[in-house]
């Protein structure tokens, strides 16, 4: 099975990131062998690759996040036009 989630907010003042990671590391935990999973950071989601963040108290880690999907075998990938618009084109993103 094949699953691309596409990714809008920001990592930290909603939900959303968060929950697109974790249903990604649930789909590879459960159904490791049978998944292929893709995350399209667009928009203030491309700031989730952005590795060092401070993680606002009572937040989850984003970077862990990112690192544990990645390492799982996910393919992780930011919108450049997006990147551009928020100045992060060049910047090193977690690997």
């Amino acid at each position: 099975m094949k699953v691309l989630f596409i990714v809008n907010d920001a990592p930290y003042g909603t939900e959303k990131a968060y929950n697109a990671f974790r249903m990604a590391m649930a789909l590879q935990k459960e159904h490791a062998e049978n998944v292929e999973v893709k995350i399209f950071l667009m928009a203030d989601a491309v700031t989730c690759a952005l590795p060092n963040q401070n993680t606002p108290q009572g937040y989850y880690n984003i970077e862990r996040m990112v690192k544990a999907v990645i390492n799982k075998g996910a393919n992780v990938k930011a919108c450049g036009s997006c990147s551009d618009a928020r100045g992060i084109r060049e910047v090193p993103l977690i690997a």
